[in-house]
């Protein structure tokens, strides 16, 4: 499953006119976006804006109604998510999804059973996260939501992804905790991973991204660098108040 070679001006993950249904709603509406070599391309968006369904389609988990996704040029919208996995797509869902009766390291065992080659083993993520070190035995049912978050993240990564795609990061966590998480996006980055993701804090999604895109009851509101927005614009375009790019 090998497209055309990519370079930092190719992308690396493509979405084109992604059209996705739930039953009779229409979910996502001819949303495309193309997300480049090193880049976090954060998606933002009101509850039920199709965030989570762009997210699980992208991921092989839900399928489109019409539409493509592209991984390195490749054509994989009828591939399973486990292949879309060993070919690079690892995915960090809503609500963490781990096996609370499993320990911390048995839940990243399972990620790195679609791993491909790359930097990222079990000693490489608890390294990153350090907590894990002392608690490697035990269940992630008794661990914090933060925790958790953590380790779902290590399971993604051990995978050795191309593309991370970060569902709802800061979703339910205190504020010390979602910043202890994304001070660690630089070094993912620096290992090679490409970023997209949902997240609920706008401010915190402007800060980190360096491509901004916004849904609004499943269509493109505003797309582009987040320095091309201004506060206002981006509110507009969340809230649908009009005035959008």
């Amino acid at each position: 499953m090998t497209g055309q070679a990519t370079t930092p001006d190719t992308p690396i993950l493509e979405v084109r006119d992604l059209t996705v249904h739930h039953g009779q709603l229409t979910a996502v509406s001819n949303v495309s976006l193309r997300v480049r070599v090193g880049e976090v391309y954060a998606m933002i968006g009101a509850n039920g804006a199709g965030k989570s369904t762009l997210m699980r389609t992208i991921a092989g988990l839900h399928a489109p109604t019409s539409g493509q996704v592209l991984l390195d040029g490749a054509d994989v919208t009828r591939v399973r998510p486990e292949k879309r996995a060993t070919a690079g797509i690892s995915m960090v869902p809503e609500g963490r999804r781990l096996f609370p009766s499993l320990t911390l390291e048995e839940n990243l065992k399972v990620g790195a059973s679609y791993a491909r080659k790359g930097p990222w083993d079990i000693p490489a993520v608890v390294d990153l996260f350090p907590f894990m070190k002392e608690r490697r035995r035990q269940k992630t049912g008794q661990m914090s939501g933060g925790e958790q978050q953590m380790v779902a993240i290590g399971r993604a990564l051990v995978a050795n992804p191309r593309v991370l795609l970060l569902d709802e990061l800061s979703l339910g966590l205190a504020p010390v905790i979602v910043h202890r998480i994304y001070d660690v996006l630089p070094r993912i980055l620096d290992s090679g991973v490409t970023v997209l993701l949902v997240e609920q804090d706008v401010s915190q999604a402007r800060r980190v991204a360096s491509h901004l895109h916004c849904l609004l009851e499943g269509r493109t509101t505003l797309e582009g660098p987040p320095s091309e927005f201004t506060s206002e614009q981006v509110e507009a375009a969340y809230f649908g108040m009009g005035g959008t790019h």
